[in-house]
């Protein structure tokens, strides 16, 4: 079934639908949350997070975007595993003497980091392929090197190189922009 159909099928609230999105891309959700959580998360935690985002695509199916639904469940993935990690460590708690007043919550640096942002996706946006895709797999999807080689039937040191290039023209564009890094 075709990604807008899928679409389609769960603004219906379509069971079926549901589950094709289930098996199309619970290999990618496992990868994300695999990848976010990076060893902080038992085989269990992160099966219940995987679980939970597509429970969560069920509930708000409203907001998904047509021809946008792989990035939707790409941005639930990515925020349920970070929200877990967060869960499972509330344990640990801030000592007073650790905080930092300089780190505190500050609109301007919030409207800097935002403009930030904006001009790196217009510069990726700008980027050539294979370069595009590379990093938007190992900076958006987490995949590692070797996950990206295998994808894009790549060497290993090519999708290495070409990550590393690409980083340096985007900090060189963002530097151009004005930005220091």
């Amino acid at each position: 079934m075709l990604e807008h159909k899928i679409t389609a099928g769960l603004k219906k609230r379509d069971a079926k639908a549901f589950e094709e999105a289930i098996k199309r891309f619970t290999p990618l959700v496992a990868s994300i949350v695999r990848n976010v959580s990076r060893g902080s998360l038992s085989k269990e935690d992160m099966e219940e997070t995987v679980a939970d985002v597509f429970v969560t695509l069920w509930k708000n199916t409203d907001n998904i975007v047509d021809s946008k639904l792989k990035g939707y469940i790409c941005c639930i993935a990515k925020t349920k595993a970070l929200t877990k990690i967060t869960s499972v460590n509330r344990h640990i708690l801030l000592d007073i003497d650790d905080y930092d007043a300089e780190d505190d919550f500050s609109v301007s640096s919030e409207v800097e980091k935002q403009e930030i942002v904006n001009s790196l996706r217009e510069i990726i946006s700008e980027t050539e392929m294979p370069e595009k895709e590379i990093v938007i797999r190992y900076y958006y999807y987490y995949q590692s090197i070797t996950q990206i080689a295998e994808i894009m039937k790549m060497n290993p040191e090519t999708v290495k190189t070409k990550l590393r290039r690409t980083r340096d023209k985007i900090k060189r564009r963002l530097s151009e922009r004005g930005y220091t890094l």
